[in-house]
C-alpha cells in the first residue's frame, strides 16, 4: 500500500515533481495534523499502529495520497473543474468502496464519522491542495503561470 505507488514516481518527470512538491508536502503535513485531531475525536479507528506514537494512517498518507496528489495535479492543475471532478470521483471511490475493503481486512473503520462526512473532509483537502499550489505559484514561483 505504501511502496507500490512510489514505483510510479519516475514516470512523473522531474519538472512535475519539483513543481508540485511543496504543495504535496504541505498537504501531507496537514494530513498528519488531521490524523492526530481525528484520533482524539475518534473519527476513525485503526485497530493497530505501526509503532507507538506513529499514526496508523501514515502508510496511506506517504503512499497513495502523496503520490496520487502529484498525478492529479499533473493532469488537472490549471483546469479547476476537471481537478474537482477527478477528486470527487477518486475520493468517492475510496470512501464508498475502499473504506469497505479496509474495514473488511481490519485496517480501519469509521467511528464518529459517516461516509458522507468523510467525503466532506476529503472535499476540504481537495480545496486546500489546489489552493496551496495556486498560492505557491503566485508567491514563490510566478514564472510557472
Amino acid at each position: 500500500m505504501t511502496i507500490l505507488p512510489w514505483l510510479s514516481i519516475p514516470l512523473l518527470g522531474v519538472r512535475t515533481f519539483k513543481r508540485f512538491l511543496p504543495s504535496v508536502i504541505f498537504m501531507n503535513l496537514y494530513l498528519v495534523a488531521e490524523g492526530r485531531f481525528a484520533e482524539k475525536k475518534k473519527w476513525w479507528w485503526f485497530p493497530f499502529s505501526v509503532k507507538p506514537n506513529v499514526l496508523a494512517e501514515l502508510p496511506l498518507i506517504i503512499g497513495p495520497f502523496f503520490v496520487g496528489s502529484f498525478w492529479i495535479l499533473k493532469y488537472t492543475y490549471g483546469k479547476f473543474n476537471l481537478y474537482l471532478l477527478a477528486n470527487v470521483i477518486i475520493d468517492s471511490l475510496f470512501t464508498y468502496l475502499g473504506m469497505n475493503w479496509l474495514k473488511k481486512i481490519g485496517y480501519v473503520s469509521l467511528v464518529r464519522l459517516t461516509k458522507f462526512q468523510l467525503s466532506l473532509v476529503f472535499l476540504i483537502k481537495t480545496f486546500l491542495l489546489y489552493g496551496s499550489q495556486v498560492l505557491y505559484e503566485k508567491c514563490f514561483n510566478p514564472s510557472l503561470k
